[in-house]
């Protein structure tokens, strides 16, 4: 798929009625342009996004709460190395349903830096791609939940990884939290850019949400409602005969 082809699919526009709402509020001479204070500290939650579901929009939150994050990004991943063998849903539905799903949050950012690039979307490469991005004067913070910290001997290059972005592990359900001393045994003196968030988890995953789908089953409040309405409008998940 095209840059140009990716760009249209994502370019999401507001439903009418919003747009109406939006229109009826602005003053009849609006102000010049403010000037946006380039970000400081971004983080970065990476994944398939098939579907996107509030799991991931919570632990974008407690990662910027806890953190005072600036930005998070939210990185859609082309071809994921460890989920090779899994039948993936087009790269165009998982962008749209990303960017529908953040579309609320002034705080959280679509890049599709890993839709852009070919071959298999490794996580040291988007990170050196960002840094180049944003330079030195920003600071990039990892995303990820504790079941993710769990398999990183799995990933390529993980101690380059910590070295570019402080990671920021959030809790979830049925997985362990790491001690200090086994982060402090696995990456030395660079575990203390290893931050364990604290808060609830939440046990929603995107293969229970496909399930629940392809059974006909309601996955209202499981996702925000215009990813709902896309996935039921484009028949995505569903069991083909």
């Amino acid at each position: 798929m095209s840059r140009t082809q990716l760009a249209a699919e994502i370019r999401v526009k507001a439903p009418a009625a919003r747009r109406g709402m939006a229109q009826a509020s602005l003053p009849e001479s609006e102000p010049g342009p403010a000037v946006e204070r380039a970000p400081r500290r971004i983080g970065v939650l990476g994944g398939t996004f098939d579907p996107p579901h509030i799991g991931h929009l919570w632990l974008a939150t407690l990662a910027a709460d806890e953190l005072a994050l600036d930005r998070v990004l939210f990185v859609p991943a082309a071809q994921p190395p460890h989920k090779r063998r899994r039948r993936m849903t087009a790269a165009a539905h998982r962008l749209v349903m990303t960017r529908l799903a953040i579309a609320a949050d002034p705080l959280f950012e679509l890049s599709a830096i890993e839709m852009e690039r070919p071959g298999p979307s490794y996580t040291v490469d988007s990170m050196e791609e960002l840094q180049r991005l944003y330079g030195a004067s920003a600071s990039l913070f990892l995303v990820m939940a504790v079941d993710s910290l769990a398999q990183i001997d799995t990933w390529r290059d993980p101690e380059r990884i910590l070295a570019m972005a402080e990671w920021a592990v959030g809790p979830r359900p049925g997985s362990p939290t790491p001690t200090a001393e086994w982060l402090a045994e696995r990456f030395g003196k660079e575990s203390r850019r290893i931050h364990l968030l604290e808060g609830p988890g939440l046990a929603v995953s995107a293969t229970q949400i496909r399930q629940r789908v392809a059974a006909g089953r309601a996955i209202r409040y499981l996702v925000p409602r215009a990813v709902e309405e896309l996935i039921l409008g484009r028949g995505l998940y569903r069991r083909r005969p």
